[in-house]
């Protein structure tokens, strides 16, 4: 049993709306350096401030705006996959390269066991540095990523190994080298591809799921979102720049979007919502970690009931039902 209890707040980084929180935890910080040399009992002050910032938090955090839940998605120390994968899952064994390119290293993937199960797991990956970042690009994978992720998909299946996919990119890389080795084309080729193979895959969409570049790895039988995650066709930024040509509306590109984890729900997009402690899950990262895990097991036991007719039935309706249209005659 896991509880959904926040630790303090990351000093070293914090959004623009948090400020309040900062400066009552400073003078929380100043009072208990205070209390260590003082004669006197202020305990009940401490007691006091502790119970503002704890009122203040949840004033905060229970009345997000939707751009703000992109901010905490882009958190610097929100937990990326390789954290996941490391918490989540044991023996990993990471697997390299597309066989025709190279390795690109914002995406990861290779064998691990979930509780036992043995697994197919792959992910987008971030940094913490400007050099690990320059190495993973920012987390927009290349082509030859997108071709790495199917290589590993398609040896899951010959296995008959359930393959799970952590999804968290601002979207594919949109530079020359990108274009030069069809970027497009190895998404597009991914979505057809993992419609119809023959093995269970769970996508968890952790922090950003911007456009193709999420989709490309995220053709499931069951899509589940953090609770400040969020999964669009354009980034708030980008959909500003096209309708208003002005990235300063991006806040308001994000209300127009429904970038709402109930929005996922409503359409279809997502069976179920991880949930995170007050915050984000940068506050504390082992019950999100622990609560994806039981989300993955509990969906990956019903799933492994289906038979393969079964199992791409239910994949291909799921993508059918999603949107909303008419037919008229003409």
């Amino acid at each position: 049993m896991f509880t959904k209890k926040a630790k303090s707040p990351d000093r070293q980084y914090i959004l623009e709306f948090e400020r309040p929180l900062r400066e009552l935890q400073r003078n929380l910080d100043e009072l208990l350096e205070r209390s260590q040399g003082a004669k006197i009992d202020i305990s009940s002050e401490i007691h006091a401030l502790e119970g503002k910032i704890a009122n203040e938090e949840h004033r905060i955090f229970a009345n997000l705006t939707t751009w703000q839940r992109v901010l905490i998605a882009r958190h610097p120390s929100r937990p990326y996959a390789q954290d996941y994968i490391k918490n989540i899952f044991t023996d990993f064994q990471e697997l390299h390269g597309d066989r025709r390119f190279g390795d690109d290293l914002a995406i990861m993937g290779g064998f691990a066991d979930l509780d036992g199960e043995p697994v197919m797991v792959i992910g987008q990956r971030k940094g913490r540095s400007l050099e690990e970042n320059i190495a993973y690009n920012f987390g927009c994978p290349y082509p030859e990523g997108y071709r790495k992720a199917l290589r590993l998909m398609r040896l899951a299946e010959k296995f008959s190994l359930p393959i799970i996919t952590f999804v968290d990119t601002p979207g594919a890389y949109p530079g020359i080298g990108s274009e030069e080795r069809h970027v497009a084309e190895a998404i597009a080729f991914n979505l057809q591809e993992m419609g119809r193979l023959a093995t269970p895959i769970l996508s968890v969409i952790i922090g950003e799921g911007g456009s193709g570049g999420a989709l490309g790895i995220a053709v499931s039988d069951r899509v589940f979102a953090l609770e400040n995650a969020y999964y669009s066709v354009i980034s708030p930024e980008g959909c500003a720049a096209i309708l208003w040509k002005d990235r300063k509306f991006a806040p308001g590109a994000a209300e127009a979007l429904q970038l709402s984890p109930q929005n996922l729900l409503q359409f279809g997009i997502a069976e179920e919502i991880i949930p995170e402690p007050l915050g984000g899950a940068h506050r504390n990262p082992d019950f999100v970690f622990e609560a994806t895990k039981e989300t993955l097991l509990r969906h990956l036991k019903s799933l492994k009931k289906l038979s393969e007719k079964q199992l791409l039935e239910k994949r291909y309706q799921r993508f059918r039902s999603i949107g909303i249209f008419s037919e008229t005659e003409s």
